[in-house]
């Protein structure tokens, strides 16, 4: 079976637009929420971790006829610089054998929530939610699957998972796959609604965490066959995406299963694909879910201790959510992203420092650069319904 490798990466985040950006706000270690430019937000806690608008693309505003929303041009600027960084050609040579696939929450629902508060009609103008995949399948010109997954918040890694599958039945040579989300206001009421916002920010693992905060963001990747990234002459390789873990514990609507026993599950099943140590000894760090709230941090902490066993007082975790905020259906493909960068970097950047961490997480989160410590690196990612998903990545040489 041919390996899945990741040849170029295009990231926007509150960090910024770009990798190289990214990689530098990754280390600084500092970020903050900020109120949403919006006067119909009636809500307690109207915070967000915003792209700045600076790095916002321009454009384009339609795309065929079709009205693109925030989501739509983050994931197609994103894909412009994964392409990019990969050295494929726009458009695509083969465009047969070159699928898309890019996950999301809420898609475009942003150009609905516009309208409504408006008073506007919509039907002159609708455009579908979930228009993110078609958008950059059409400015790419890929003919192979253009798929978008919209299972709530491990949608990124699902899609992740998918796009390598295809690569290895044979369907493409090529998935332009990832994740965009961007400011709902229909989402930040929902979570107001539940109460599962942090008033201040986002703390997973902190005994002071009083739930989520979202943020804006975009990660694409491009993931292609060894083969084919050798037969054209690819320069680099950023990570191999070496297995994936699916679950459901069905347990609750909202509520994650409080044993773990099916995120267990899935991350040894991930292990297990990649052909890592079934003791866990292999992996050098770990991405996690990891959202700051309280009943979600602390079952993964759980788990991930059974699954790493005596490694796991050593191997670093990478709070990614702390740095960036929730980024719903986006937030696996930038933990992906981030975990394809660490392996080629060599380091797992600072953790945003905790107040006090929670004695009930007992994970290892330093907050100075950390050399990974083995070859793998896992990354988890839980979504509403019980969908679980893990994706173990390893380094990778073309």
């Amino acid at each position: 079976m041919d390996d899945v490798l990741v040849t170029g990466l295009g990231v926007l985040s509150c960090l910024g637009s770009g990798v190289d950006t990214y990689w530098a706000g990754m280390n600084a270690a500092r970020s903050a929420p900020g109120r949403v430019p919006d006067p119909d937000a009636r809500m307690d806690h109207p915070l967000l971790y915003m792209v700045p608008e600076a790095d916002l693309p321009a454009g384009p505003q339609e795309q065929d006829g079709l009205t693109l929303g925030r989501a739509s041009q983050l994931a197609l600027e994103a894909a412009r610089q994964a392409v990019a960084d990969a050295g494929l050609a726009v458009p695509v040579t083969d465009p047969r054998r070159v699928a898309v696939c890019v996950a999301t929450a809420m898609g475009d629902s942003g150009l609905h929530d516009q309208w409504r508060a408006a008073g506007s009609a919509e039907g002159d103008r609708w455009t579908p939610t979930f228009a993110v995949s078609s958008v950059v399948g059409g400015w790419l010109g890929a003919q192979g699957p253009n798929a978008s997954v919209s299972n709530a918040c491990a949608a990124g890694g699902f899609g992740l998972s998918v796009a390598a599958d295809l690569i290895r039945c044979g369907e493409a040579d090529v998935v332009i796959a990832g994740g965009s989300e961007a400011y709902s206001r229909v989402a930040l009421a929902c979570f107001n609604r539940l109460g599962a916002i942090d008033p201040e920010r986002c703390r997973p693992f902190d005994a002071a965490r009083r739930g989520t905060l979202f943020g804006e963001g975009a990660a694409v990747l491009v993931l292609e066959s060894a083969a084919h990234a050798r037969r054209r002459g690819a320069t680099k390789a950023y990570a191999q995406l070496a297995g994936a873990g699916w679950s459901c514990d069905a347990y609750h609507t909202t509520a994650p299963e409080p044993g773990g026993e099916q995120i267990e599950r899935a991350m040894r099943q991930a292990l297990r694909e990649a052909g890592a140590p079934a003791d866990g000894g292999g992996i050098g760090f770990v991405v996690p879910h990891g959202t700051g709230t309280e009943l979600n941090d602390t079952v993964e902490s759980r788990v991930l201790n059974t699954v790493l066993g005596a490694a796991a007082r050593d191997t670093p975790l990478y709070s990614l959510k702390a740095l960036l905020g929730h980024t719903g259906g986006a937030a696996a493909a930038l933990a992906v992203l981030t975990a394809a960068l660490i392996l080629h970097r060599g380091s797992v950047p600072p953790n945003v420092p905790l107040g006090e961490r929670d004695p009930d997480c007992a994970v290892r989160l330093p907050t100075r650069p950390t050399a990974p410590t083995g070859p793998y690196g896992l990354v988890n990612a839980y979504a509403f319904g019980g969908n679980n998903v893990s994706l173990v990545l390893k380094e990778a040489t073309l």
